[in-house]
């Protein structure tokens, strides 16, 4: 039996029970808009007849080396023949043609990536026919050349400029600003101009018999799969290369017969901001890509209520029962025809991440969806978008001031950018990637050819286009701020120029954006990052705290950071690394003087100079962190990074040496021979306490055993200011952690000493402190084991990122200026193991770990302190390892907050379904 390739929209019945009811394999099957299409006509919403070949279509055609497989064709001619009964229209036929688009459709939405043709089946017999049938040549010749064009350059691969110099070269003749102002005499013109244009560079005359169009049409989509602007959208957006997408060829309704007419795209709610009210552009007269191509200027979709106000009722009510039947806030497009409303496709909605908590926090609100859905809804990506750049209120102020204000756009993707100005992607792309350049691309709209230089760039702005743009669109998509539609940003691509008034702007040079506001500004703007305090993202990291069990802690080294963490929801600090507090100008000489001495008791007195400063540090972390625990990690790096590198001395050493050969007077030579002096002795023990490999060398818990004064005096901080605080009324919980150990033994000799600094603290001050002490584990034979370590340590924090480095056997730094970043390019590696915790490796080493560490202390308090507690992926393997917490940059709370209750969610939804 052959095989079913072809589902009329009227068959999703058929095409859920090839694929056992499941929702999501339909879609699979008949793509997005395919399945949509026949989703909505089985809900009774206005959909003109058509069909969908399916995906499995498009995958046996590309494998059989671009032939359709048996019975395709049959079938698509079997569609055609359902669509006449269905309209009463016979394809070809001059007395009542019919004519179809042939549109894309994959399982995800990829906007403006693949390829549509309109108007197939017309030709010269069938514009007679249809002038006869419509009286109304404009309309008609308007259409034809549309045919014409897009076969022509979706097809036959034409370049799209030949045929807009000709519609310019008519508006220029005519004066006119429009295409709608053209006459259709002048339609009549262009498309005999047009098919010269055809047959000039395809040797060939435009094809007369319409199947002959609906079947290069056809094989033009599928193709179009593996084009390289739908190849670097997938690869952007993580979309998988073996879907295949879907043909729709659906009966044409046309919006460009007369003043009754129009087409349009929307969606149920802003797409900008996520407030609830319909949005988007449409235009009276005119065909759907005349709207998002910005070739004439659209009107707001809520004036529709104007010209046709039963038709917006219509369309209303429509628009919500999408949105109830969906459950999802959804963006459309639509046809009206004689008056008569044409639903042309439903999807759900390319948002910002502001729009996308709103959404999802109102969608459960109004009960359409669950807190646990709305939790779900939103990625951790679209909440560290909260955290993009603006730009600062004073800075714009006072830039407008200055005049620096050059224009006013649509607002059409938040966030600040700066950056040069590029006139096109492949230079947006190379400035980006290979000169670091942060870059602005501007267009006067962008295609989806640009898409490779707007994912490269900074931002976007362009002088045509509304909010459904394709610009707009994929600014949503990837989080690039953006400004559309600037009307007064003359471009001039020849000249590499752009004006504004009197204002030129060459390429190269500086812009600023604001995607938020709409606000163009000329020159570099300083950036901040702004305050997370939304309402709707409040609101969902509250519920996203109900459903996670893994806890999140920050990564702060003062006050500051602390107090910032946890206005973002941390709930302790996982590591506060000491070593950072010792280079505050202020301290670092009295370091370089405890690495430089010889001597015990200078010495000690310097150690002991450092412990006001350390004491008050940490007094001010356990005042911002009132009730909840701190981990503080005692001194980790070498103490060669507290001193000058050896080849900078070298070279002052040098430099001072040639001066003295050339000094005139006794106070140069005096200061040179001191400095000469001062810079041998660093020298001499930079080069004592030099090792080959500092990262496996004396650090850690090896430093604080060869200078235990240092640790003891660190501890000693710790706890005198605990007892400080807690005479304040503070609610303290310090943790030390021993950094570095890779045996019990050394663990056991530190911590017997500092725990006994401890005790000995909290006895002079008469104060009893809740506290642990703990390592990290940042070393493979302390994982392993662990049985042992856990007899000592009260917790474990892992150190990923040493962890990983240990593991893999490679230095972080090295590798990703070399091999890694190729590595990962060619598939070795299947991620940067310093950005996502490696599943196959490292996770199962950590895995041994916590299970050795518990059979020992069951009560074992396990986190992440590494990089990786910030990773998304990484939190959902601390979730599956049952650790206590991961801990992060303060900036990264928020995320960490959201990805640990996705990953209880999912464990939740897993264990639903078995």
């Amino acid at each position: 039996m052959t095989k079913k390739w072809v589902y009329l929209f009227d068959e999703v019945d058929e095409a859920e029970a090839y694929v056992g009811g499941d929702w999501e394999k339909v879609r699979a099957l008949l793509g997005g808009k395919g399945a949509n299409l026949a989703e909505m006509t089985r809900i009774g919403v206005p959909v003109p007849p058509g069909f969908t070949v399916t995906t499995e279509a498009c995958n046996a055609y590309l494998e059989a080396g671009e032939q359709f497989p048996e019975g395709l064709w049959e079938q698509v001619l079997a569609g055609v023949a359902a669509i006449e009964k269905k309209t009463g229209k016979k394809f070809g036929d001059p007395s009542n043609p019919l004519l179809v688009s042939c549109r894309s459709g994959a399982k995800f939405s990829m906007p403006g990536m693949m390829d549509t043709v309109l108007n197939i089946g017309l030709n010269d017999e069938t514009a007679q026919g249809m002038i006869k049938l419509t009286n109304d040549p404009r309309f008609v010749y308007d259409s034809y050349r549309r045919l014409i064009q897009m076969f022509g350059t979706v097809v036959m691969g034409i370049p799209d400029e030949p045929f807009e110099e000709v519609i310019t070269e008519f508006r220029e003749k005519r004066g006119v600003q429009s295409d709608a102002e053209l006459t259709a005499e002048d339609w009549q013109a262009i498309t005999e101009r047009f098919k010269k244009i055809f047959k000039k560079y395809t040797g060939q005359d435009f094809p007369q018999d319409p199947y002959e169009q609906l079947r290069l049409a056809t094989e033009a989509v599928f193709k179009s799969w593996n084009g390289k602007r739908a190849v670097d959208y997938r690869n952007a957006a993580g979309i998988p290369h073996d879907l295949g997408t879907a043909v729709n060829i659906v009966t044409m309704v046309f919006g460009n017969m007369g003043e009754d007419c129009a087409t349009g795209v929307a969606m149920t709610r802003n797409a900008t901001t996520g407030e609830k009210h319909i949005e988007g552009d449409f235009l009276i007269n005119a065909q759907g890509e005349d709207v998002v191509a910005g070739i004439r200027v659209t009107e707001r979709v809520d004036k529709l209520a104007e010209y046709m106000p039963e038709v917006w009722d219509e369309f209303v009510a429509i628009c919500e029962k999408l949105e109830k039947h969906y459950r999802e806030m959804q963006d459309v497009e639509f046809t009206i025809e004689r008056g008569k409303l044409w639903m042309l496709q439903t999807r759900d909605g390319k948002r910002t991440a502001q729009a996308a908590v709103r959404i999802a926090v109102d969608l459960a609100d109004e009960g359409l969806i669950t807190r646990e859905e709305a939790v779900m809804r939103v990625t951790p990506e679209q909440v560290d978008f909260f955290l993009h750049p603006q730009f600062p209120i004073e800075a714009k102020k006072e830039a407008k001031a200055e005049g620096r204000l050059i224009a006013t756009g649509l607002n059409v993707s938040p966030g600040a950018a700066v950056g040069v100005v590029a006139f096109d992607a492949d230079l947006a792309e190379e400035w980006a990637k290979e000169d670091g350049k942060p870059v602005i691309m501007v267009r006067p709209e962008t295609k989806p050819d640009d898409v490779h230089g707007m994912l490269a760039a900074q931002g976007i702005l362009t002088s045509r286009g509304g909010r459904t743009s394709h610009a707009a669109l994929v600014a949503r998509q990837f989080g690039k701020p953006a400004v559309v539609g600037v009307a007064t940003l003359e471009i001039d691509l020849n000249t590499r120029e752009m004006r504004v008034g009197n204002l030129v702007i060459k390429e190269g040079d500086w812009i600023s954006i604001d995607g938020t506001t709409g606000e163009v500004f000329v020159g570099k703007m300083e950036t901040m990052v702004p305050d997370i305090s939304d309402p709707w993202l409040m609101k969902l990291l509250s519920w996203a705290d109900e459903f996670r069990r893994l806890d999140v802690w920050a990564n702060a080294d003062y006050p500051e950071d602390a107090r910032r963490a946890r206005e973002y929801g941390a709930r302790g600090i996982g590591l506060c690394r000491t070593e950072h507090m010792f280079f505050e100008p202020e301290r670092l000489p009295i370091v370089q003087k405890m690495i430089m001495t010889d001597s015990l008791t200078e010495r000690r007195e310097a150690i002991n100079a450092l412990l006001p400063y350390q004491r008050e540090d940490f007094a001010g972390l356990f005042r911002a962190m009132d009730g909840y625990p701190v981990i503080i990690r005692l001194i980790d790096p070498p103490l060669h990074e507290f001193l000058p590198e050896r080849y900078e001395l070298m070279r002052s050493l040098a430099d001072h040496k040639i001066r003295l050969m050339h000094a005139k007077d006794l106070q140069t030579i005096d200061e040179l021979l001191q400095k000469i002096e001062a810079e041998n002795r660093l020298l001499e023990r930079v080069e004592a306490i030099q090792e080959m490999n500092p990262m496996l060398g004396t650090r850690g818990v090896r430093l604080g055993i060869i200078m235990p004064d240092l640790t003891k005096m660190q501890v000693r901080a710790i706890f005198e200011a605990a007892c400080q605080v807690a005479k304040e009324g503070v609610d303290v919980h310090p943790e030390v952690m021993i950094p570095l150990t890779s045996h019990v033994n050394e663990l056991k000799v530190q911590q017997s000493a500092l725990e006994a600094v401890a005790k000995e603290v909290m006895e002079e001050q008469g104060v009893d402190i809740d506290y642990k002490f703990g390592t990290m584990i940042e070393i493979p034979r302390a994982a392993l084991t662990a049985d042992e370590i856990a007899e000592y340590a009260q917790f474990f924090s892992f150190g990923t990122n040493d962890l990983t480095q240990t593991t893999f056997g490679i230095s972080r730094d090295d590798a990703e200026k070399g091999f890694l970043m190729d590595y990962i390019g060619k598939g070795i590696l299947p991620e940067n193991p310093f950005e996502t915790i490696d599943e196959k490796g490292l996770a199962k080493l950590m895995g041994i770990a916590v299970d050795l560490g518990r059979q020992t202390r069951p009560d074992l308090e396990v986190g992440i302190c590494g990089e990786h507690g910030g990773d998304p992926k990484s939190i959902h393997i601390c979730h599956r390892l049952n650790l206590d917490y991961v801990s992060c940059s303060p900036f990264r709370v928020p995320i960490a907050r959201l990805a640990a209750a996705q990953a209880a969610l999912k464990e939740k939804q897993a264990s639903s379904a078995e």
